[in-house]
């Protein structure tokens, strides 16, 4: 309950704030490239329910067709615009409103497509046992995985063999440490990652 009234306060309270932003980010997204403002995608939530996880749109419109996953910052499908959005997480924004409605969380682990998340095995679905956050401990130690993609001859095989099975290692130590303690933790670090950049 406690982890409820956190989110509803705060995601209410970023909005509010951030609602400038979210209006400039949008103007620049539509002068600059095709398409709309925002992109949703189905995601995998708590209990397996999907539902559509929604960001500021960075990609050309249809890339996602054929490659779910981005490879590198400077993958030729991200706008121009997109690239300064991505790099300092700003395309994450429009989640608060995922948030407030309660889909996710402000901290939990990150939501996947379907065609992943049938690859999990039975361990690895307790991960869909809690609703999925905004970031996690996987978001943190994972923050450059665009580059690590990037560099690899086959990015989705190494991101089903290496990277998501070590990602989700992450989320179930989350889950079996999770409370608002540790939420606040979460936060923290990830701030401090994208004031690194």
């Amino acid at each position: 309950m406690a982890k409820r009234i956190f989110d509803i306060i705060f995601s209410i309270l970023g909005i509010i704030i951030l609602s400038p932003f979210f209006a400039i980010i949008s103007i620049i997204i539509l002068l600059t490239s095709a398409g709309g403002a925002f992109y949703r995608q189905i995601r995998v939530g708590k209990n397996s329910k999907e539902f559509k996880l929604l960001k500021f749109r960075t990609m050309k419109v249809g890339s996602d067709k054929d490659l779910r996953i981005t490879v590198g910052n400077r993958d030729s499908r991200i706008t121009g615009i997109g690239f300064y959005l991505r790099k300092y997480k700003l395309d994450e924004l429009p989640q608060l409103f995922n948030v407030l409605v309660g889909d996710m969380s402000f901290v939990g682990p990150r939501p996947e497509v379907p065609e992943y998340v049938a690859l999990y095995d039975a361990e690895q679905k307790t991960v869909l046992s809690v609703k999925p956050g905004i970031t996690d401990y996987a978001s943190i130690v994972y923050s450059e995985e665009n580059e690590l993609l990037a560099n690899a001859e086959n990015p989705h095989e190494l991101y089903v063999k290496k990277v998501m099975p070590a990602k989700l290692k992450l989320n179930l130590r989350y889950i079996n440490e999770m409370g608002l303690t540790t939420d606040v933790k979460v936060i923290l670090k990830t701030l401090g990652k994208i004031f690194k950049h």
